[in-house]
């Protein structure tokens, strides 16, 4: 399916963490298609290991490790069997976000307001309102914010930027996401619904969530 992509060069493939991490070593990758099952070590042990390492697609026959997947800052993750179309909108996901991070230029939040914040992206500053902020995604060492119509990377980790919002309309769900409330369409006990966004809700976040911002606001009979 790979070779039919032709924005993608297969570069090498191996069969087990070891191999994989060898390489990793002496070339630069942009892209990894990581098993979770494997000898010696799954993938998500291998991911974690990494210092350095390249934006992950996970592809398994396990979906119950989905979510533990995006706390090691997957791009996404695909279930055997794989469908072409599926594989191409990770694909495509994976290279949006490296266009992203080969843009980046010393982005910082520069003025946090009341209703508003500058960020230093791409040698001007961009005014940020929060109303208008969907979520925020943790990438390596960058969160992307994800506003109408546009993205915005800064490099900064998601603990910080989460400090600098106001906490009644921002809830961190995970380790990678911070999402805004007012944009909420849906939720269940594993995932945030905004707009066609299907958001993760990770283990150690689902309780404070639910807690702070659904359990008061359901109608009661």
């Amino acid at each position: 399916m790979l070779a039919g992509i032709s924005s993608v060069e297969l570069l090498d493939s191996f069969s087990n963490a070891i191999d994989a991490n060898d390489y990793l070593q002496n070339n630069i990758v942009d892209l990894m298609f990581l098993d979770i099952e494997m000898a010696s070590l799954n993938g998500l042990e291998f991911a974690k290991s990494l210092v350095y390492k390249p934006l992950i697609i996970f592809i398994t026959a396990y979906p119950q490790y989905a979510l533990e997947s995006f706390e090691v800052d997957a791009i996404d993750y695909l279930v055997k069997p794989v469908r072409i179309e599926r594989l191409l909108r990770a694909i495509n996901k994976a290279e949006n976000y490296l266009s992203l991070l080969q843009k980046k230029d010393n982005e910082e939040i520069a003025v946090v307001e009341e209703d508003y914040v500058y960020i230093k992206s791409e040698r001007k500053f961009v005014k940020i309102f929060f109303k208008e902020i969907l979520f925020i995604e943790g990438l390596k060492d960058y969160v992307i914010i994800h506003v109408e119509g546009k993205k915005v990377l800064t490099a900064m980790n998601i603990k910080t930027i989460y400090n600098q919002l106001p906490g009644k309309n921002f809830a961190r769900v995970s380790k990678s996401y911070i999402v805004n409330t007012d944009h909420i369409i849906s939720a269940d006990t594993n995932t945030v619904y905004i707009r066609n966004e299907e958001i993760p809700i990770g283990s150690n976040f689902k309780e404070a969530f639910f807690n702070q911002y659904v359990e008061g606001k359901i109608l009661k009979r």
